[in-house]
């Protein structure tokens, strides 16, 4: 996706639009989280590590100054715990009882924009719909709101004066010029002044070769990371494959991917009257692209599968955001939106010829079949990707395309479940390769003695079902014949601060409420 105003990626223009980008409130001091203690136990838990291991319980895990110092095993499951050989409590200490419940890595969500003042979007709202879905870090895909801005909000986050996930910023290429870079000398020079300015990195949709080169090469050599939505206004010149052989290190969505793989062309088969600026004719047919490639496990697609494993390259495929591609009643009725979609945010998602992702001019059945067997080809390749050693991990982009902060990562994890992965393979998806991808695996992903102590702690598994997980739970029938919830993060521990997914959710569903309540907003589906 690329969000907001489309003229923001034609270069000329593109300066012009960081200028006038309106910004959406900044997060309010923290009030919730408990927390941290000098030492912190959670008792009885089943751990579900992203190492590959099996879940293993019940364990006390330990926690102090914010590192996790030991993971022991107290007990076997259906058995009383032995109090022996549990680890002491000491002066000050904190003890969690989890028993019962399944602990995992906190989650990170590769594609995260801090929402938009155009869609009601405040940070406070974003922030606390992504922790209280179990998501502890976040890089954001270009500070649409300004690096400034988001600089403030991860220093705030990282001293955890907010409540908010850690961040990563990627400033979009190009941001804050007074002039387009059309040069490898202008080009450097934005590089190495963006980090000066303290980015973690750059998002690119796409330039010149010569651009290219310069950027990922001067990145590269500063120690940076970089991502890429590859354009079609430049992927007929510059695709996954020349991103990654330049110094790319992770590829968004999966644009330049399949003209990657073009065997009797070298552009898209655009129509006689496609025209980029309207979003129907660009996502309409560019849910044709996969089957214009190289099909699955033919020498072309395994040839360039095998070059993007050995440059380590990552695909972040952000499957849930284009899944109203192919469902378009299922993503506008997901039955949180009622609850949780603030009305600005519902106004945009909207048919419009405006807004960015609000493409339902004319959709229907033949734009949802191109679109499943979009997905059928795509999953193919992300599940090899991943079968044969590849990092993908989880990415939302949500806050588009009727897709919302923090219930889209749950969205997400199903859908690389669909695609054939694993759930332990989701979770590692969702937690060790994103923190590997980031250059922080030492400190993040997993839950390993000398790392940070994030955690997702739950009261139902969700290996068995993934749904758990979201806010709303899943259903069940209980053998009364009663329908019930279960599920929803119990809580969500970000630097060793135990905070209460569910408050936080009910804090988002009365923001909500309130902001209903000032004009009489009734949600309503589009030509009600």
């Amino acid at each position: 996706m690329k969000p907001g105003l489309n003229f923001r990626f034609v270069p000329v223009l593109l300066f012009l639009f960081f200028q006038t980008y309106a910004q959406p409130r900044k997060a309010e001091p923290r009030k919730e989280g408990e927390g941290p203690w000098p030492q912190l136990i959670i008792r009885g838990v089943t751990l579900i590590n992203s190492t590959g291991a099996p879940p293993m319980g019940p364990v006390d895990v330990v926690v102090e100054q914010n590192r996790i110092v030991s993971i022991r095993v107290v007990g076997s499951p259906g058995l009383p715990i032995d109090p022996s050989r549990r680890p002491a409590l000491k002066t000050g200490g904190k003890e969690l009882n989890a028993e019962g419940m399944y602990m995992l890595p906190g989650f990170i969500d590769m594609h995260a924009h801090i929402g938009g003042a155009e869609k009601g979007s405040d940070a406070d709202y974003v922030f606390k719909l992504w922790m209280a879905h179990g998501i502890t870090t976040i890089r954001e895909p270009g500070c649409l709101n300004g690096l400034d801005w988001v600089l403030e909000e991860k220093n705030k986050s990282l001293q955890n004066e907010i409540t908010a996930p850690r961040i990563f910023a990627y400033t979009v290429f190009g941001q804050g010029s007074k002039v387009p870079i059309s040069t490898a000398e202008q080009t450097r020079i934005w590089v190495r002044e963006n980090a000066k300015k303290g980015a973690d990195g750059i998002k690119f949709f796409g330039a010149s070769p010569e651009v290219m080169t310069a950027a990922l090469d001067e990145n590269k050599k500063l120690g940076l990371r970089s991502m890429a939505h590859h354009s079609q206004t430049d992927v007929g010149r510059w695709n996954a494959l020349s991103s990654a052989r330049a110094g790319m290190t992770s590829l968004e969505h999966w644009y330049g991917l399949p003209e990657a793989m073009f065997t009797d062309r070298t552009i898209q088969h655009y129509s006689a009257d496609y025209n980029y600026q309207n979003e129907q004719d660009r996502f309409g047919e560019a849910g044709t692209l996969w089957k214009q490639a190289a099909a699955p496990f033919t020498p072309r697609w395994k040839e360039v599968m095998t070059e993007l494993l050995a440059l380590n390259f990552t695909l972040d495929p952000t499957f849930n955001i284009y899944e109203a591609n192919r469902d378009l009643m299922r993503a506008r009725r997901a039955e949180w939106h009622e609850d949780y979609t603030m009305p600005k945010l519902w106004e945009f998602y909207k048919p419009s010829w405006n807004s960015h992702g609000s493409y339902w001019h004319n959709w229907g059945t033949e734009q949802e079949m191109d679109w499943k067997e979009n997905y059928q080809l795509w999953m193919a390749f992300i599940n090899e990707y991943k079968n044969r050693g590849g990092r993908v991990t989880v990415g939302t982009d949500a806050g588009f395309i009727y897709e919302l902060f923090g219930f889209a990562y749950v969205r997400e994890m199903e859908l690389l479940r669909e695609a054939g992965f694993h759930p332990l393979e989701v979770i590692k998806a969702a937690t060790l390769n994103g923190a590997q991808a980031l250059g922080m695996d030492k400190e993040l992903g997993s839950i390993e003695i000398g790392k940070l102590a994030d955690f997702v702690i739950v009261e139902e598994n969700p290996l068995k079902n993934l749904q758990v997980l979201y806010g709303t739970g899943a259903i069940v029938l209980d053998k009364d014949n009663q329908v019930k919830r279960k599920g929803g993060v119990k809580y969500t521990i970000k630097d060793g601060i135990v905070y209460d997914a569910k408050k936080l959710l009910a804090e988002v569903k009365e923001m909500v409420r309130q902001e209903k309540s000032k004009t009489g907003y009734i949600l309503k589906q589009p030509g009600d």
